[in-house]
């Protein structure tokens, strides 16, 4: 293999999918900011590119040579204002997907979200082809994550030969921004007292790396896939959660009209667990 660029390296995903390059062979090009985390990448032979995504420039500097692009950076912050948000997933995406047109790079994997599928209708499940109908909703990331992937797919119409890929809600270990993982942690420091139940798609973060790798490698030009494992519901995970740690589960279930409310509240939101899918990377 040749040389390839993955950006939000320093991030749970990111950090997966770059040691599993290496391992393929590859020569191994990374993008950091200044202040970027690095215990992810700890031992792993790379060279880095100071850039931030935002940076057309930084990053015109980072894809020379670049025979292919991982573009996994991203937010996942969902409590994140609207306008950060869409600045990182939206114009981040458009500024290296256009760099990597900029100079031919021959193959692109973008990391989205399971986010921007659905959600299903009741007792069915989901896949590549359900239309996107959470615009309801108004949560920022939500949208911004839709936006982003329409934007790739759209440049996916010019080149480079994209492929987009949907992890679902992402569990591991080696998560140095405590993203996905935020939620177990929560439950184990019983800082959980209430949730609202639903169904969400758990997949281990190594699953999600690998198969970043097969979208690279085997994965049709404009399509995207599904990167999850097994549906949970909220209930059924917090019980599986509680076996495997002692830890007694959340006991209040709030109906869904009572957790919009509080969602108003920041501060009173995050004591409250619900559904979501996220990709993970900052």
């Amino acid at each position: 293999m040749g040389r390839t660029l993955v950006t939000g390296a320093t991030g749970f995903i990111g950090a997966h999918v770059a040691r599993l390059l290496a391992a393929r062979g590859d020569e191994v090009v990374i993008t950091v900011r200044a202040d970027s985390p690095l215990t992810a990448l700890h031992g792993l032979d790379v060279r880095r590119v100071r850039a931030d995504i935002l940076d057309r420039r930084a990053v015109r500097r980072a894809m020379k040579g670049v025979e292919r692009v991982f573009h996994v950076a991203g937010t996942t912050d969902l409590r994140a204002a609207r306008p950060e948000v869409f600045s990182i997933a939206v114009e981040g995406t458009r500024i290296v997907l256009e760099e990597a047109l900029r100079a031919e790079v021959q193959r692109a994997v973008y990391t989205s979200s399971a986010g921007t599928i659905g959600p299903a209708r009741g007792g069915r499940n989901a896949d590549e082809t359900t239309a996107w109908g959470a615009g309801r909703y108004a949560i920022p990331y939500l949208d911004a994550m839709h936006e982003a992937e329409t934007v790739a797919l759209r440049m996916a119409e010019r080149g480079p030969a994209l492929v987009v890929v949907n992890p679902a809600h992402v569990l591991g270990a080696g998560d140095p921004g405590r993203s996905s993982t935020a939620l177990v942690r929560r439950f184990l420091r019983r800082e959980i007292p209430a949730y609202v139940d639903g169904t969400v798609n758990v997949v281990a973060v190594q699953d999600v790396a690998r198969g970043h790798l097969l979208a690279d490698e085997r994965g049709r030009v404009g399509e995207r896939y599904i990167l999850g494992n097994r549906n949970f519901t909220m209930t059924r995970l917090f019980a599986d959660l509680g076996r495997l740690s002692g830890v007694q589960p959340p006991a209040l279930k709030l109906p869904v009209t009572a957790a919009m409310t509080l969602a108003a509240d920041a501060p009173a939101a995050r004591y409250v667990a619900s559904p979501s899918a996220r990709s993970a990377d900052g």
